[in-house]
């Protein structure tokens, strides 16, 4: 009988913090708190920076020998790269500490951005890459470059399958050949719940579904009604597409438990100036010269800089 894993993306979320998470418990112990309630967890870090080895055996020690860490696929690779020249990246992120999960290492999760459109030769390259083992996996890791000299780990303790799946936000993906190609190299299609915001595809191409739930009746902001868990339940537990679920009440609770992120109202805009004012402003400017430069110690610190200390948003996948 097939199981059903429900989870969450990441774990380090500062509003579960007194409400999912009880007051006073320590942030190293979260994924372990975690750990002992769902079946599996999404690392979410591995999206936006190679990790170290030490970083992963710490999280494989702080879960159920059971346990299942999905991994996000490196960025770098999926919106920078855009599948393109990544033999070097690849092993660069295999050899960042993946393998250190163990038998606890779950699908990777291959993420595409929106703006990359379906190019069926480009997609088989990069699915040509992909290890199906951790043996592979391990020789693809020996192949890194310097970016993790030093700190690459390159073998593993045992080979055993891997699995991937693959996430497209392009409309272009619901084309009849893709689900052909996913089927022929044995990868999932993510099944994606993103409020019409990304194409609904729900085909099974591999021996496991992967499900991510977006929100409800917005995206990232809304969480899912009990009548909404419910319909997810029943796709999970229905022949086709899913397998059973047993697990609906952990649904449920993820989705009253954690507090949902709200988007601020937007701010009105003021309404632009007469003309003949805006025209007064800027002789007067003219006319007192530039304003003198503002010392960065004093103030705030250049437009630039304040864009890159912005702080990332786990919230979002």
């Amino acid at each position: 009988m097939s199981r059903a894993r429900v989870g969450i993306s990441g774990w380090d979320s500062p509003p579960w913090r007194g409400s999912f998470y009880p007051p006073g418990l320590r942030r190293r112990d979260e994924l372990a708190y975690a750990a002992r309630r769902l079946g599996t967890i999404e690392v979410n870090g591995s999206f936006y920076a190679l990790q170290r080895p030490a970083s992963y055996e710490a999280w494989a020690a702080a879960t159920p020998d059971d346990f299942l860490l999905s991994v996000k696929g490196s960025r770098f690779i999926t919106h920078i790269r855009r599948l393109a020249d990544v033999e070097a990246p690849l092993a660069n992120f295999f050899a960042s500490g993946v393998l250190a999960l163990g038998r606890r290492l779950g699908p990777v999760l291959w993420q595409l951005p929106p703006s990359l459109p379906y190019e069926p030769d480009r997609l088989e390259a990069f699915l040509r890459l992909l290890p199906r083992t951790t043996a592979q996996a391990a020789d693809l890791a020996a192949r890194h470059d310097k970016r993790v000299d030093g700190r690459a780990l390159t073998t593993t303790d045992a080979d055993r399958p891997m699995r991937h799946a693959l996430e497209a936000r392009h409309p272009s993906y619901a084309a009849p050949g893709l689900v052909e190609l996913l089927r022929r190299h044995d990868v999932a299609l993510v099944a994606a719940d993103s409020p019409g915001r990304w194409p609904a595809l729900a085909d099974v191409t591999a021996d496991f579904v992967y499900v991510r739930l977006h929100g409800d009746t917005e995206l990232y902001a809304s969480g899912y009604t009990d009548a909404a868990l419910d319909r997810w339940a029943r796709r999970v537990r229905g022949p086709v597409p899913y397998s059973p679920l047993t697990l609906p009440a952990i649904l449920r609770l993820c989705s009253s438990t954690f507090p949902q992120r709200r988007r601020a109202a937007p701010r009105p805009r003021p309404a632009p100036a007469p003309r003949r004012a805006r025209r007064a402003r800027v002789l007067r400017q003219r006319r007192q010269g530039p304003r003198p430069a503002r010392r960065h110690g004093a103030g705030r610190a250049p437009r630039r800089q304040r864009a890159s200390l912005r702080p990332a948003h786990r919230w979002r996948a």
